[in-house]
């Protein structure tokens, strides 16, 4: 289920290099470090072990945990954290992923499924971000192409002799403009007959299924458009579907979350280094887009991501897809390092594909 960009022959650790009680001793720190966020020391992870060790016995092990790279000492305390190399181990190799119980799975299909039945594709997002951010405690990330609208109307316009403005507008109230090279000659009739050939076909489509019905019609001689008019519709077309980063939409909801449980001050400046890498939303795009191309969940833990170095978080999305079954976005959740990662993966996977179900009608 879950890809990562770090393959663990990088991280020269095995879970061979460990034995039994190095595994129990280590798996325990993470899971200490994930449920309170503070270090834990030797004589208490001595009691809380499920095998009986003295202090010291626990302390030789963790000085060996400690030259893997898998733990260290924060500042001045006794106890030990994971680093994010042992956190990558952990999630990899000792990590069990919990499946979802029915009340999960119900909860997010009855909220995504009733954002559904408003048909806007937009609105099935945000609050599939928005459920995913409130079940996770963490921010929910969207990246989705804005050609998923469904239309409603389109309209070319003349700007000057070899310019004009095509207007598209979604049936969500949506409205995108852009700019097309067209030839000097070109009748003003032109456009407004490649309009009406749209129009007469567009309502209700997303731009994919427009021009897949559109193509069909031209290759069949369906369409009886002169080659000028048949120029505006395949310009007008192409204009909307470049596929560039300027056709992603970020959509990001419940930042407050990452305010709560904040314990010092440099969680604070953790969380405000986060904020600001969230405002750049070219590095999102850059990296959700990374995601898309996987299949399955893709997890990204701290400086794995250049993005998220500073703030040390993670990144935990999936691909969804569209009714012909390709891939259109991610979606997922940007919360601390400490998330609850065998909850949060099956979650954010349960969720992309009820959102590909919700999309596929």
């Amino acid at each position: 289920m879950a890809s990562h960009d770090v393959p663990i022959g990088a991280t020269q650790v095995s879970l061979a290099a460990l034995n039994e009680r190095s595994r129990e001793i280590f798996r325990t720190i993470v899971e200490s470090y994930l449920t309170t966020g503070e270090p834990v020391g030797s004589r208490n992870l001595s009691r809380i072990l499920p095998i009986s060790l003295s202090p010291a016995s626990v302390r030789n092990v963790m000085s060996d945990l400690e030259q893997l790279g898998l733990i260290y000492a924060p500042h001045t305390s006794a106890g030990r954290l994971p680093t994010e190399l042992g956190l990558r181990f952990f999630v990899d190799a000792l990590m069990q992923i919990g499946d979802l119980n029915e009340g999960d799975r119900r909860s997010i299909e009855v909220q995504v499924a009733a954002a559904g039945a408003n048909k806007s594709v937009e609105a099935v997002l945000t609050e599939a971000s928005q459920m995913l951010s409130g079940l996770t405690r963490s921010a929910g990330v969207v990246l989705t192409a804005k050609n998923n609208a469904r239309l409603k109307h389109i309209e070319f316009v003349r700007l000057e002799p070899e310019r004009a403005l095509a207007v598209l507008v979604a049936e969500d109230g949506q409205v995108e403009n852009r700019v097309l090279n067209v030839s000097a000659g070109l009748p003003t009739s032109a456009l407004t007959e490649a309009a009406n050939f749209l129009n007469a076909r567009i309502r209700g489509k997303t731009l994919a299924e427009l021009r897949a019905e559109i193509e069909i019609a031209l290759t069949q001689g369906q369409a009886e458009l002169d080659q000028l008019t048949q120029k505006v519709v395949a310009a007008g077309l192409a204009s909307w579907s470049g596929g560039d980063n300027d056709d992603r939409q970020l959509i990001v909801r419940g930042h407050a979350n990452l305010l709560e449980d904040l314990r010092a001050l440099d969680d604070l400046e953790r969380v405000r280094s986060l904020f600001d890498a969230l405002e750049t939303k070219r590095g999102v795009i850059d990296l959700l887009g990374r995601a898309e191309r996987a299949d399955g969940v893709r997890i990204f833990i701290g400086s794995e991501n250049k993005l998220f170095s500073l703030s040390g978080s993670s990144t935990i999305v999936a691909p969804y897809r569209d009714g012909e079954g390709r891939i259109v976005g991610v979606i997922g959740v940007i919360g601390p390092t400490r998330l609850n990662y065998a909850r949060v993966i099956p979650m954010v996977d349960y969720t992309a594909r009820v959102v590909s179900r919700l999309l596929a009608g």
